[in-house]
């Protein structure tokens, strides 16, 4: 940039250090929202570290690690010689910034790619029947209704549904403490908008959903990971894998938030024992720290009934015992119908206490004053008939993913994976190797897989990869076809097979 565009990203930054926390995670997430927003343009040249750092009165340190967290974020590509740049668009799915890949789940909704197999994004590709059932009957009851439709704490029939699905699972919920949203993803971004400043730090799993660590970093949290279940077995770590510390010990230093997936997690697919959430629920509220309990995937568990909401084991709930001045409300549970029924359905809800709900719901109308209602009537409806559809899809998630593992036993023996007590997903550990050079290789054989560091908060987990088992029991033996000819091309032990022709 020259001297004239230099002041012009000045003036764009505006008051960027007014907020709270490091000033390098303040001009980061100044720069990360013109970066994101289409202000700085793909290609644009950035200002050289001393120069913008003069020109804001910081040290140069301050800008120097601003650029390199927005590079391992994939927002910039920094080379010697050639300055710092805004990275394009069209990053490949697996390609990685720093050790930092981009989520290919988010770059393979925004740039799909022909003819390949996608096990990258885990979601239903088919509406169930009872999704037209439901918007016929969500069209007659708007028949006669006078009303604005603007509802940003979420339509009441649904808000009160959704209430009484948690009562109906022990744990008894009121409307009022019930914020609908487009989907589990807007749950966390608003969640995240009002609960973390640039700079605070949130505790995760590890491996965990990409999409929150997503919603963490674009909020400038210092993203860690934390065992939040004492019986996972860490005795075969990854080669230079960092220790992970127990959540007991991390929340000692009084985390801003913990984020947890413990029934039918995404990526592994386990389900977190009584015990361990107890536990949980237990410290949050030793130690006064928001935990949100993510249950997108909990009604896919196939080990029998779902199993209780973090929520249930918190102090003050009933069956738990409670802690001096603590009245159970660390825990926030998120959920939506996205992988029960279908995604092009965007409907979430976080279920929270009253006071922190209705605060939700004030910033809910600031970003786009509530929900599409037809839709909401439809999931209130859907919610009528939750068990059969349940059923349905449990019994045919259990025959494919009984299936892939019979592929890829047969196919990959060499590949090692826990089978998955719930859910949609396997998490799979490649016997050497690396899991980011080999999605390139795969994908080059018509099958995009998402590698292991993308599920990290540090990028961690270099030899595992996330494989679905949503496709039909054909399609799932065509892909792992296409993985065992990837891996003899990529393992050089055997002679690489033919590529398959994939349908997908």
């Amino acid at each position: 940039m020259n001297g004239a565009n230099l002041d012009d990203l000045v003036d764009l930054l505006g008051r960027w250090a007014s907020g709270r926390g490091p000033l390098y995670l303040l001009l980061a997430a100044r720069l990360r929202a013109l970066v994101d927003d289409g202000v700085l343009a793909p290609g644009e040249t950035l200002p050289p570290d001393r120069a913008l750092a003069a020109r804001l009165a910081v040290g140069r340190g301050t800008v120097v690690a601003a650029y390199d967290l927005l590079q391992q974020e994939g927002r910039v590509v920094r080379r010697q010689g050639s300055g710092t740049r805004v990275a394009p668009m069209d990053l490949s799915a697996a390609r990685s910034l720093d050790g930092v890949p981009a989520n290919p789940l988010l770059m393979h909704i925004l740039h799909p790619p022909d003819g390949v197999a996608l096990l990258t994004c885990a979601a239903p590709d088919e509406p169930p029947p009872e999704l037209a059932e439901a918007y016929a009957e969500a069209a007659a009851a708007l028949s006669g209704v006078r009303d604005l439709g603007y509802q940003p704490a979420g339509n009441a029939t649904l808000r009160q549904a959704v209430a009484d699905y948690y009562t109906g699972r022990g744990l008894p919920t009121t409307p009022h403490e019930i914020v609908v949203t487009n989907g589990a993803q807007q749950a966390l971004t608003l969640l995240a908008g009002l609960l973390l400043t640039p700079g605070d730090t949130v505790l995760t799993g590890s491996p965990t959903y990409p999409g929150a660590l997503e919603v963490f970093r674009h909020a400038a949290a210092v993203v860690r990971p934390a065992r939040l279940d004492p019986a996972l077995d860490p005795a075969r770590p990854d080669p230079g894998a960092a220790s992970v510390p127990d959540v007991a010990a991390a929340m000692r230093d009084r985390p801003a938030l913990v984020y947890a997936v413990p029934t039918a997690s995404n990526p592994t697919g386990s389900v977190m024992p009584a015990g361990a959430r107890r536990r949980l629920a237990e410290l949050a509220a030793r130690h006064d720290v928001p935990l949100i309990d993510d249950e997108v995937c909990a009604e896919l568990c196939f080990t029998g009934e779902t199993p209780p909401p973090l929520a249930a084991y918190s102090p003050g709930s009933p069956g738990s015992r409670g802690f001096p001045g603590s009245r159970g409300e660390q825990v926030i549970t998120i959920a939506s119908l996205s992988k029960v029924v279908w995604g092009g359905l965007r409907i979430g809800w976080i279920r929270a206490p009253a006071a922190l709900a209705s605060r939700l719901s004030r910033l809910r109308a600031v970003h786009d004053l509530g929900g599409e209602v037809m839709g909401q009537l439809a999931a209130a409806a859907l919610l009528r008939r939750l068990d059969g559809i349940r059923r349905a899809r449990v019994a045919e998630l259990r025959a494919r993913h009984d299936h892939l593992r019979a592929e890829l036993r047969a196919l990959l023996p060499s590949w090692s994976f826990e089978p998955a007590a719930g859910g949609q997903t396997i998490w799979v550990r490649l016997p050497r190797g690396d899991a980011d050079s080999f999605a390139q290789v795969a994908l080059r054989h018509g099958v995009a897989v998402p590698p292991g560091r993308s599920f990290d908060p540090l990028g961690g987990h270099p030899r595992h990869l996330r494989l679905h088992f949503l496709f039909p029991e054909e399609e799932l033996s065509r892909a792992v076809r296409a993985l065992a000819a990837a891996w003899d091309a990529y393992d050089g032990t055997a002679r690489p097979a033919a590529r398959q022709p994939l349908v997908v």
